[in-house]
């Protein structure tokens, strides 16, 4: 049986990614969308009204994560190792943020990620991320 990644998103554990309202997108084999709604609690300069890139980061930590999982075809415990992010802009006030996550390649215990920010146009992005995790049981 496949991993499914709409079953595991839906089942909204505690911590920030639910505190911030982190939703499921879409995805596919190897990358999952995830979806950050616009909120007033989340800006970071009330003059801009542009979310603070903190939860954007959050974003694209769970984002590229899951992405793992679907890669790997089930859930592993793993820590982000590394997360390079590229903040190329603030957000558009009142636009949700979707982060994309892809993982392009697992190795026995380091999973490699890549992804993008955007507030309605991939080919207009917040950020691009770049980063490992890495399990220390292993994956698949």
């Amino acid at each position: 049986m496949a991993f499914d990644i709409r079953a595991f998103a839906a089942m909204r554990f505690g911590g920030h990614g639910n505190r911030l309202g982190i939703a499921f997108h879409d995805a596919s084999d190897d990358w999952v969308e995830m979806a950050l709604p616009y909120r007033t609690d989340m800006i970071g300069d009330p003059a801009s009204g542009v979310i603070a890139s903190g939860p954007i980061v959050a974003l694209m930590d769970i984002a590229t994560s899951m992405a793992v999982w679907m890669r790997a075809g089930r859930f592993v415990a793993h820590a982000t190792l590394d997360l390079r992010v590229d903040y190329l802009r603030g957000a558009k006030p009142g636009h949700t943020v979707i982060g994309r996550g892809e993982c392009y390649r697992i190795t026995r215990s380091v999973a490699f990620i890549r992804g993008q920010a955007h507030d309605g146009d991939p080919d207009d992005p917040i950020a691009h991320v770049a980063g490992t995790f890495m399990a220390p049981e292993g994956y698949p």
